[in-house]
């Protein structure tokens, strides 16, 4: 963890990490709509089966050229499987890139302060308060 701020810099390091926050939030927000617009893409049997996955995974197209149901039905189901699997991982690997780059803006972020900032913090606004009545 970084030094914590100097304790007359408190607000500015607060107004700071607040907009950081903000600027996070506002990049996953904006990853969460680039995911929502993913389609993966995927074929088998040489382009006659394509098949087609959102940024979940979950299929939102297949297209059967006429000649692929010529092939024999274990060949047939092979083929669309792995069309499937194709359009999955294509949908899958561009929501990866939309998320590391997401992430990459939230790992900007500071690291939070724990219990002994705070603690030092009241002990010291006591002390304060203290010295000032004396």
């Amino acid at each position: 963890m970084a030094s914590p701020p100097d304790p007359s810099q408190d607000r500015h390091y607060l107004e700071q990490v607040i907009e950081q926050t903000r600027t996070a939030m506002r990049g996953l927000r904006q990853a969460k709509r680039l995911i929502g617009q993913v389609e993966g893409t995927g074929e088998g049997a040489q382009g006659m089966i394509r098949a087609a996955a959102d940024g979940r995974g979950g299929l939102t197209g297949m297209r059967l050229d006429p000649r692929a149901l010529r092939l024999d039905v274990a060949t047939l189901g092979a083929e669309v499987t792995r069309a499937i699997q194709a359009a999955q991982d294509d949908a899958a690997r561009r929501t990866a890139e939309i998320v590391d780059e997401a992430v990459g803006g939230v790992g900007a972020l500071p690291e939070p302060l724990d219990e002994t900032f705070v603690r030092g913090r009241v002990d010291a606004a006591a002390r304060d308060l203290y010295s000032a009545e004396l």
